[in-house]
């Protein structure tokens, strides 16, 4: 007999003994056994999530999902959801006042909707661009934010106590320096609003090459990789905020565009990896790599 075959015989003899002492047979004793499996087992799952969403509160459970596959658990998200539900875990998502940010009555050219059915393969082929308010304590300021569609990498933003052309502006001149833009190959896509329609703003897009696109008239969906990154933002930190004034919610605000957002955050359409790690680990993630997109080399032939 080898020494695994005198182990297990000894395990089974002291199962038997202790079996033949309470008075139930194996056969009940095993069986119970595989019955309290499961649940030990959710148990430790449990700690997990709790751990988890605790620490991000407006994960739901596929991201939770996500999580614990990086922390190498095997579980699927139909598993989590069940725990999370049991638990009160889902996160819970309320639709807040919006005043508006957007003025489409100017007379201004509107541009033709080139994002429309673009698919970005590289980084700095098409941007995106918005702007949403910001409660302070008794005053609303506002923000402007463009994010690269490749990666949703939140890469140009400002915050400003009005909606004048300078604060889109500011937003594309944070943009501009951080990123490679070759001339004809990237598309800046927004609403209709004055800020991004003003002679002001298309003339910086036309001196870099960039060629202007808007959304359709009645179509919100049109941009709503932007308003997707809006929701977030505004779920999961500025209605937590509870900022003082317009430098603590520009510090804030920052902060969670930066290091929460960009660094953090995973996102589904990225196969739950966080921008920075999606650009980093991916073929078209470098800034300086040349455009696949076939669209026109000189932009100002959309005039």
């Amino acid at each position: 007999m080898t020494h695994a075959q005198g182990d297990s015989a000894g395990a089974a003899a002291s199962v038997a003994r202790m079996c033949a002492l309470a008075g139930v047979s194996r056969a009940a004793y095993y069986r119970r056994d595989e019955l309290d499996r499961p649940a030990r087992s959710d148990t430790q799952l449990r700690d997990a999530i709790q751990r988890l969403a605790l620490a991000n509160r407006f994960y739901g459970y596929r991201r939770i999902t996500a999580l614990l596959k990086r922390e190498g658990w095997s579980v699927n998200h139909k598993r989590v959801q069940r725990l999370m539900r049991e638990d009160n875990l889902l996160c819970l998502r309320q639709k807040a006042f919006r005043p508006p940010t957007t003025d489409s009555r100017h007379g201004w050219r509107v541009w033709p909707n080139l994002a429309r059915h673009l698919a970005p393969m590289a980084t700095d082929q098409l941007w995106v661009a918005d702007i949403t308010y910001v409660r302070l304590a008794e005053a609303f300021v506002y923000l402007a934010v463009i994010l690269d569609a490749f990666s949703r990498r939140a890469i140009g933003w400002a915050l400003a106590d009005h909606l004048r052309a300078e604060l889109a502006l500011a937003a594309l001149e944070m943009a501009l320096v951080s990123r490679t833009v070759v001339a004809g190959g990237l598309v800046h896509h927004s609403d209709r609003g004055v800020q991004y329609a003003c002679g002001d703003y298309i003339a910086r897009l036309l001196a870099h090459g960039i060629q202007p696109s808007m959304s359709r008239v009645g179509c919100p969906w049109d941009n709503a990789m932007a308003e997707s990154f809006m929701k977030t933002l505004k779920l999961e930190e500025v209605e937590a905020g509870d900022y003082r004034d317009l430098d603590d919610a520009n510090a804030r605000i920052g902060t969670f565009i930066e290091q929460v957002y960009n660094r953090q955050r995973l996102h589904s359409a990225l196969g739950y990896a966080p921008p920075v790690e999606f650009e980093t680990r991916s073929p078209g993630g470098a800034a300086a790599q040349q455009p696949h997109l076939m669209i026109a080399t000189n932009c100002h032939q959309l005039r």
